[in-house]
């Protein structure tokens, strides 16, 4: 395989940067694992590059051609300093993204071969780089990302699917069903923590394409697959014995994620006292310490209900917890920023907000997406909030379909997921990123709805996952 490798990496004991490209000799090529054709833009920390591990003797140098190169800046003696951004794109399936991540080799050493190397003064990646080569686009759509990684077919959405809608619930659809027993850069700078996982939180809705329910093996197999990106889940209903199945698996299987749980009240009282019932059951059943809290319902206010009915479920909740010996579980109901009140956070123990910006009227980029989620999270923080912590219940970005403006792409949706996760760490949120799997489940709503989740509906990845450790 051969690729063509741009890199922009500063020179070990120079503070300049060395700027070639070159395609990659096939011995490296099958390292990086980039399949022909495709691209990968790279500006990376020299700092982090092992220089003793490259094996240099395995580039087949005859058939490495060279770009132009002009001299920007003379190579000083000093150290480089780390750079703090970086920008990746790449349009491969996922396991090339990976190879290609865990072997980026650079093309350019000063003992290695005497080439022609250009030496550029270190700009921001906010900006296009002074240089002679192709500049490093901004924040935009890859042409055919959901196609060129990881491919999944989705349905044409109509006309009607397409309208545009200010906030859409993102979150739990079919009614109670039967039991089953038990080429657009993603700018990147310095990794963050996240308790060891890529995101703090994935919404999880169990249910199958078809709208059956998963048994207890199924979702330990996905539950599995979540505790490889993500510390904790957030579940919407007790519905298909959702969380006496995800209570059994994580302590069969000594899966490491702690589990909030939800009561649906969308459908009234009898709903909302049969689900109270059931988690009360398996709360009991199981080991009732993974629990970490409890959703009261999902955006029933933007839904209709009124502020009062969602307090007085809140409060008959609370108080059926603490008769039985679990009032140490945060109770509290979820809602979109825009209505949740003063009073709504009194009733709360966690003021969980769901926050979009891909119903957005106007879209500029990518960070400005990220930023205006922060800016409302941080609105409800400063003045709805009365010193509760406030969390995120839903935040995300569709690969497929049209909300509008905002264009609906694979590669946004891992440059939205990526810089959201970032800048929620950075302001301290702690979120569910909306959603685990591909919600293929949900026939008869747009296409956008369907399609965000970090894997398809086969809980394949639908990208690595390694870009979102990545700020």
């Amino acid at each position: 395989m051969q690729a063509l490798f741009t890199s922009f990496v500063a020179a070990a004991m120079a503070s300049s940067i060395l700027v070639s490209g070159a395609p990659i000799a096939q011995d490296i090529g099958d390292a990086i694992g980039v399949a022909q054709n495709n691209v990968i833009d790279i500006q990376f920390n020299p700092a982090y590059v092992d220089w003793d591990q490259v094996d240099w003797t395995k580039v087949d140098w005859n058939q490495v051609t060279w770009g132009t190169a002009s001299t920007r800046q003379a190579v000083s003696t000093e150290v480089p300093a780390p750079m703090t951004e970086a920008a990746l794109v790449a349009e491969s399936p996922v396991a090339e993204q990976q190879a290609a991540a865990q072997a980026i080799v650079p093309v350019a050493h000063a003992a290695q071969a005497a080439v022609e190397t250009v030496v550029t003064e270190e700009t921001s990646t906010t900006e296009e780089p002074a240089t002679t080569t192709a500049p490093i686009a901004p924040i935009a759509p890859i042409a055919h990302a959901a196609q060129a990684i990881a491919p999944e077919p989705t349905p044409t959405p109509t006309k009607a699917e397409e309208t545009p809608v200010a906030q859409e619930t993102t979150s739990e659809a079919p009614a109670p069903t039967t039991e089953v027993a038990a080429a657009a850069p993603i700018v990147v700078q310095a990794p963050v923590s996240s308790g060891g996982k890529s995101l703090w939180g994935l919404a999880y809705s169990p249910y199958n394409t078809d709208g059956s329910c998963p048994d207890v093996g199924t979702v330990a197999e996905q539950l599995k697959k979540v505790a490889s990106v993500a510390s904790n889940i957030r579940l919407y209903s007790t519905d298909c014995s959702q969380l006496s199945s995800a209570l059994e698996a994580i302590g069969s299987n000594n899966i490491p994620l702690n589990v909030y749980a939800g009561i649906w009240i969308t459908d009234g009282a009898s709903r909302m006292e049969s689900d109270l019932d059931k988690f009360v059951a398996a709360a009991k059943q199981y080991d009732s310490s993974l629990i970490k809290g409890v959703s009261v319902g999902n955006e029933d206010i933007f839904k209709g209900m009124s502020e009062s009915t969602v307090i007085g479920y809140i409060n008959q909740v609370r108080a059926r917890l603490q008769a039985e010996g679990m009032g140490h579980i945060p109770v509290y109901t979820t809602e979109t920023d825009a209505h949740f009140s003063k009073a709504l956070a009194a009733a709360s123990d966690v003021v969980q907000i769901n926050v979009y910006s891909i119903f957005d009227g106007i879209y500029t980029d990518i960070n400005a997406s990220v930023d205006s989620v922060i800016q409302r999270a941080n609105n409800i923080r400063s003045n709805v909030s009365s010193g509760k912590p406030v969390r995120f219940g839903e935040c995300g970005w569709s690969s497929a379909g049209n909300t509008g403006p905002s264009p609906l792409s694979l590669a946004n949706e891992i440059a939205f997921a990526r810089g959201f996760k970032c800048a929620a760490a950075a302001a301290g949120f702690d979120y569910f990123y909306f959603e685990a799997k591909n919600a293929q489940w949900k026939k008869s709503v747009a296409a956008s709805e369907q399609n965000f989740g970090i894997f398809d509906a086969s809980f394949t990845p639908k990208f690595d996952f390694n870009l979102l450790n990545l700020c």
